[in-house]
């Protein structure tokens, strides 16, 4: 991974609105241990992990966005591989951040991934 590299977000049906993303779909909670779950764009396309989600892990997705390592890095958040789930896996890391910044860096990321647009949808 690098700084350009798109980390491919799954963006659950319950998380679209008009048909975007609302900001929660980047922000992970405390159950995740403070940790966005992605897959590493250097590895898969966006079809593929929508793919590998919604029929290998089984998993509702209703489509895909992407967010790069250095639009992380800008925000003060950690990106790092975690190939132990699957090898493509990543981890966007908010530990160490309080509620309120994740809120605020979690609505910057949304931003950045609707301009970016929908990389995956299914038909």
């Amino acid at each position: 991974m690098n700084e350009h590299t798109i980390l491919y977000r799954q963006i659950h049906p319950s998380f679209v609105q008009d048909g975007y993303p609302t900001s929660q779909a980047f922000r992970p909670t405390p159950k995740d241990q403070c940790q966005l779950s992605v897959y590493d764009g250097d590895m898969i396309t966006a079809e593929a992990a929508w793919d590998h989600y919604t029929r290998e892990l089984q998993l509702s997705s209703w489509g895909v966005m992407g967010i790069s390592v250095g639009e992380c890095q800008t925000e003060s958040i950690a990106v790092r591989p975690d190939p132990g789930y699957f090898a493509e896996h990543a981890l966007v890391d908010f530990s160490g951040l309080t509620e309120k910044e994740c809120r605020s860096k979690s609505k910057t990321l949304q931003s950045k991934a609707r301009a970016r647009g929908w990389l995956f949808r299914s038909a």
